[in-house]
């Protein structure tokens, strides 16, 4: 089995934020992170699981993710996001994530499950810990479909 763990902040939300994620299979273990200058907690923690899958090599074995996001966890496991695509997406934050997420979905078809944040879990402090010093990293590239989505109105 694929065991993930996941993790999104931002410093003012919007503000600048960022991911983390930790990998792990067998013996096997990968970090990942990455801040942008300004985004929100919420697509930070969508675009961790996305970065997370996007590294998966195999779909021979099980994937589980662990999230401490209510947003990404009920989104997937409680079915809305199938309802939100059929609707287009209508009146409904971040369909440019939630697209990319899809395919992956279907591919890898992952169990989330939610976990407590803050709560002691080492691999989700960890997580935390990487979005968090991913979020004050000098010189933040853009997170281009928050910031396009606010140059166009409202996020849709």
């Amino acid at each position: 089995m694929i065991i993930i763990f996941t993790d999104g902040a931002a410093k003012g939300n919007p503000g600048p934020g960022g991911y983390g994620a930790v990998l792990k299979f067998g013996r096997h273990r990968k970090e990942l992170s990455e801040g942008f200058r300004l985004t929100t907690n919420n697509r930070m923690e969508l675009l961790a699981v996305i970065r997370a899958l996007q590294e998966l090599k195999t779909t021979e074995f099980p994937v589980q993710i662990y999230s401490d996001s209510k947003y990404v966890v009920d989104a997937i496991e409680k079915g809305w996001l199938w309802s939100w695509q059929k609707k287009g997406f209508k009146d409904k934050k971040n369909p440019d994530l939630w697209l990319r997420y899809i395919p992956l979905h279907l591919k890898y078809k992952p169990k989330l499950i939610w976990v407590k944040g803050h709560a002691g879990n080492p691999e989700n402090e960890r997580c935390d810990q990487l979005a968090v010093a991913a979020a004050e990293r000098p010189n933040l590239p853009a997170d281009l479909g928050y910031e396009q989505s606010l140059a166009s109105g409202p996020i849709q």
